[in-house]
């Protein structure tokens, strides 16, 4: 009897070793996003500490998305010729070596170093993370359990908001290192639950290595309580045209318009999370002020990532971030038309709530339009194609604010509508569907 992967993790469905995987992988996505949501609430501080200005202060950040760039755009592909696990590994410790490095940089440059550092562990360890475990579940619970993983984003942003109060609070005098130390500590426990995650049957069938690919599938079985795989099953790969590309002629309307959407999204998100931290914390609009704020948008996002993962399943892929994107340029809008502070904090509710749901579909999405040979290539180049966003959103912030927060936050809401027209070019749908 022939199987695919699919067919095979099907009969466990996702259990007992998924959610194993759902919490290590989660984790170390939280880490991600501390270190990556620090930017924001890390700059004041920093400028305090070596005598500079906010806006020089913020090129750590311009360095930590630097080296994100260049850490997804690398390890995505590396992922695909030498393996995930290897490359998890050695990001994930990149992470925390270099995280907890920050926390004692005596002076600017070393630090600008350490943040481009881990900004490269970190953009390493997005993608990589996706393209696995999506390798580990069966088509009707992929998406779900996607967005799930990306729910441990908001988990990360709720720490790092809580972190900052606290910091704030306790009066302390270089908030910053106690921040980068909070944003390090997942990652360090991270590298020892790396231990118990095996490879991907799916990268080990590609690679011709029928035998292991099996093992690890009857590994996932027993976890969850099913039988292993009779004796004479024999898993096989699907087709896979061997010319396929990113841009070739099979994949290029997919990947204009996913990559398009990762920009534009990304481009918007920083720009508005990147500015919103310190223009809160320094006075706010009323009493839409302060971390206390900013901890409950946080928590906005929760609901967010609940509604997504219901969407990818009940509505499909494409239609639910199709959604979110709408709603993400609406709860803009509402921000640039709101005359009293409850309009503006309706609005930033909204933009939080939906913009992390946006997220939350775009990856669940995209792993499953590429095949397995380019699963970690399509991810990265995901990753990075956001990092350029993220990278932009300070600049184009800085121009636009100078003719009025509204003005800003109304050229996000066209960003975002942009980008639901970018997924038209996408014709495909992906939920219920195997993945090759």
């Amino acid at each position: 009897m022939n199987l695919t992967i699919d067919e095979a993790l099907a009969q466990g469905g996702a259990g007992r070793f998924q959610g194993r995987l759902l919490g290590i992988f989660g984790l170390v996505w939280a880490a991600d996003a501390m270190q990556v949501i620090a930017i924001g609430f890390t700059a004041a501080s920093i400028a305090a500490s070596f005598g500079l200005t906010v806006p020089q202060a913020l090129q750590t950040g311009t360095l930590f998305f630097l080296g994100m760039f260049a850490g997804a755009t690398l390890f995505g592909r590396i992922a695909d010729r030498i393996g995930r696990r290897n490359v998890l590994f050695l990001t994930v410790g990149c992470d925390a070596v270099f995280g907890l490095a920050s926390v004692f940089a005596p002076d600017i440059w070393s630090l600008m170093l350490l943040r481009f550092l881990t900004g490269m562990a970190v953009g390493g360890t997005l993608p990589v993370d996706y393209a696995m475990m999506a390798e580990f579940l069966p088509p009707r619970n992929r998406g779900r359990w996607l967005v799930w993983l990306e729910g441990f984003w908001a988990v990360g942003t709720i720490a790092i908001a809580l972190t900052a109060w606290i910091a704030h609070l306790a009066g302390a005098a270089e908030p910053w290192r106690w921040i980068f130390a909070i944003a390090a500590l997942p990652a360090v426990i991270g590298i020892w639950l790396r231990l118990w995650v095996p490879e991907s049957p799916m990268y080990l069938l590609r690679k011709g290595d029928e035998a292991g690919a099996r093992a690890v599938v009857d590994r996932v079985l027993t976890a969850n309580g099913a039988r292993a795989l009779p004796a004479g099953t024999r898993l096989t790969a699907p087709p896979v045209t061997a010319e396929a590309r990113l841009f070739g002629p099979e994949l290029r309307n997919r990947s204009l318009g996913i990559f398009a959407a990762w920009f534009l999204v990304s481009l918007s998100y920083y720009g508005v999370f990147v500015w919103l931290p310190a223009e809160l914390a320094k006075g706010g609009f009323g009493f839409v002020r302060g971390y206390g704020f900013l901890v409950l948008m946080a928590l906005a996002q929760l609901p967010g990532y609940a509604l997504a993962a219901h969407g990818v399943e009940s509505w499909g892929r494409k239609p639910t971030l199709q959604i979110f994107l709408v709603l993400s340029a609406a709860g803009c809008v509402l921000f640039t038309v709101a005359v009293s502070p409850w309009l503006v904090a309706a609005s930033l509710l909204l933009m939080s709530f939906a913009l992390l749901g946006t997220w939350g579909a775009l990856y669940a999405f995209t792993p499953e339009l590429y095949p397995t040979s380019l699963r970690g290539t399509g991810m990265g180049t995901a990753s990075a194609v956001a990092r350029v966003g993220g990278l932009l959103a300070p600049s184009l912030m800085g121009y636009v604010v100078a003719r009025g927060f509204g003005v800003a936050i109304g050229v996000f809401a066209a960003l975002l509508l942009l980008a639901a027209l970018a997924t038209l070019f996408i014709r495909a749908e992906t939920r219920n569907q195997s993945i090759v």
